[in-house]
C-alpha cells in the first residue's frame, strides 16, 4: 500500500506550478491623420522689394513727319509693394488664389538722343498687378511646405508726366498715359507653420508686364510707347487658412489589438 500512495502521489507534485495571469499590456497611442475634410478657404497678405528691368521704348517724331525714335536707355529703381489675396486649398497638394498687388512709385531715367541734341528724360512709374494662380505644393516637413505657382493676368500702370530736357537747356513735359496690359508671373518659395492655421510665407517671384502708351504728344513728339518691363520680387507674408491645414497635428486615438486566443489543455 505504501509503494502504491508512493507511485499516485509523484506524478501530481511534478505537475507545473500555478502561475498567475499577467495583466495586459495598455493599447498603443497611434496617429490618425484623417485628410476627408482637408482644406479650405485662406486670405493672405503680401510686401515685397522688387527691381525691374525696363525693355526699352521708342516714340513717334514729326521732324520730319513720320519718323520714330528710340530711347538710347532707361532705368527704373528698386521699390516696394503691399498685397493681398484670397484663396482655396483644393487638396494637400493643389491651391489657387487671386492676387493683388500695389507696386509703389519707383523713379525712370532715360536718355533719347538724335543728330542734333541729346536729352534727359524722367518720371516716375506704379502699377497694380492682378494676378489668377496656382500652386503645386510640394509636401510638408517639419513644418515646411517648398511650393512652385504660375499666375496670369493684368497690370494697371500709371505714369507720371515726362520732363524732357535737351542739351541746349529747352524743356518739354509730356503728359504721363494710364493702361491696362497682359501680365504673367512664376513664382517659388516656402511656407513655415505658425500654427494650426497660419503660416508665415516667403519667396521669389518673376512678373513680366507687357508694354503699352507711356506718354503723350508735345511739341512735335510723342505719343511714347514702352515695351513693358520685368520685376525680380522678393517676398514675405502671411497666409491664414480657416479649414484644416497641414499644419494641424493629427489626432491621437488609442488603438485596441484584438485578443490574444486562449489555448486550455
Amino acid at each position: 500500500m505504501a509503494a502504491l500512495l508512493a507511485g499516485v502521489a509523484g506524478p501530481a507534485f511534478a505537475a507545473d506550478p500555478y502561475e498567475p495571469m499577467a495583466d495586459p499590456a495598455p493599447a498603443p497611442v497611434v496617429y490618425q491623420d484623417d485628410t476627408s475634410d482637408y482644406g479650405g478657404w485662406y486670405l493672405r497678405g503680401d510686401v515685397d522689394y522688387h527691381w525691374s528691368d525696363f525693355r526699352g521704348a521708342d516714340y513717334v517724331l514729326y521732324t520730319p513727319p513720320g519718323s520714330s525714335g528710340e530711347f538710347d536707355f532707361g532705368d527704373i529703381d528698386d521699390s516696394w509693394s503691399l498685397g493681398g489675396g484670397v484663396g482655396y486649398q483644393i487638396t494637400r497638394h493643389l491651391r489657387a488664389d487671386v492676387t493683388g498687388d500695389w507696386m509703389f512709385d519707383a523713379d525712370f531715367r532715360g536718355q533719347t538722343s538724335d543728330a542734333i541734341n541729346t536729352s534727359v528724360d524722367i518720371s516716375k512709374v506704379s502699377s497694380f498687378l492682378l494676378l489668377a494662380n496656382a500652386y503645386i505644393d510640394i509636401g510638408t516637413w517639419h513644418g515646411i511646405t517648398p511650393y512652385v505657382g504660375a499666375g496670369i493676368g493684368g497690370a494697371w500702370v500709371k505714369w507720371d508726366d515726362l520732363e524732357n530736357t535737351l542739351d541746349d537747356g529747352s524743356f518739354t513735359r509730356h503728359r504721363g498715359a494710364k493702361n491696362w496690359r497682359f501680365a504673367y508671373a512664376l513664382a517659388a518659395g516656402a511656407s513655415y507653420c505658425l500654427t494650426d492655421n497660419l503660416k508665415f510665407d516667403a519667396g521669389y517671384r518673376f512678373s513680366r508686364v507687357e508694354g503699352g502708351k507711356m506718354f503723350e504728344f508735345a511739341n512735335d513728339a510723342g505719343p511714347g510707347y514702352d515695351d513693358g518691363f520685368d520685376n525680380h520680387e522678393v517676398r514675405g507674408g502671411l497666409r491664414y487658412q480657416f479649414g484644416k491645414s497641414d499644419c494641424a497635428r493629427p489626432e491621437q486615438v488609442a488603438y485596441e489589438p484584438l485578443p490574444e486566443p486562449v489555448y486550455t489543455k
